[in-house]
């Protein structure tokens, strides 16, 4: 197996009252049917995301890489993220798209999905984002959840009832997702706040790490995996050896400790 692009990178910062210690990493690889990695991936504190990219041979990568430089472009500012500034950063990226030379047609898009540390009045969050089906997950006290909801045909069948989850990973329309980042509609994402806590651990992720590892087998390489990076490759390696469908792209991040600032007691 041909070795997957990976960073890491950790930070101990201090934003409105909270000091945050974070560790995060990134890996991502092509997989072992496509030739072309239409996904990208960013880590620039304060936001954290995944972009899955589609179109012809080379516009998914254009459209994944436009996401990220504009996400990423926002995180460098230093300002506080608001929603507001993500959609204005997507809408940005769909116009690079538009004004790109490349052979870019309609169909031309790509999922985004994260997390950006987004204080919310005294309380330190995170604002999970997301548009498409790439996915957000958290691990905390032992337990795996899957905090955002996919935007796919699937997903939509099994809302209602029509499919069970284990039939929704056979479905025929299992690559059919219903929103995304392009040139047919306005790019707001779904939000949800989730509070800030040490000992959590964070999992960023394109569908081709879903399309192989079932929840249960994301939490154990999250569990074998005592750093990000490793945490990351051992997913990127357990997901190509089980048929590397897809190109596979993952964040893992771990809050190591989130303080918050407490009043001096008033002198006497």
């Amino acid at each position: 197996m041909s070795q997957a692009t990976t960073f890491t990178d950790s930070r101990t910062v201090t934003v409105r009252g909270t000091t945050l210690t974070l560790s995060w990493a990134t890996a991502t690889h092509v997989g072992r049917k496509r030739e072309v990695n239409q996904d990208s991936v960013m880590g620039v504190f304060p936001i954290f995301a995944v972009a899955d990219g589609m179109g012809g041979y080379s516009a998914g990568e254009i459209a994944s890489a436009a996401v990220v430089d504009r996400l990423s472009a926002l995180a460098a500012t230093g300002a506080d993220v608001t929603e507001a500034g993500i959609e204005e950063a997507l809408r940005g990226a769909v116009k690079d798209l538009a004004d790109s030379d490349e052979d870019i047609d309609a169909g031309t898009g790509t999922t985004v999905t994260g997390i950006v540390f987004s204080p919310d009045g005294d309380d330190a969050t995170w604002n999970v984002f997301n548009i498409g089906d790439s996915r957000v997950y958290v691990l905390r006290d032992e337990e795996l959840e899957q905090v955002t909801t996919d935007h796919s045909v699937v997903q939509e069948l099994i809302a209602i009832g029509a499919i069970s989850p284990e039939e929704a990973e056979t479905h025929p329309h299992g690559n059919v997702i219903t929103r995304a980042v392009g040139f047919t509609e306005d790019p707001v994402p779904d939000y949800l706040r989730r509070p800030v806590e040490a000992g959590t651990r964070w999992v960023i992720c394109s569908d081709g790490l879903t399309k192989e590892l079932t929840d249960f087998g994301i939490q154990h390489f999250l569990e074998r995996g005592a750093e990000p990076l490793d945490a990351a490759n051992l997913m990127i390696e357990a997901a190509v050896e089980n048929g590397g469908r897809d190109n596979v792209t993952v964040l893992v991040l771990d809050v190591i400790a989130a303080q918050a600032e407490t009043a001096e007691p008033d002198a006497e």
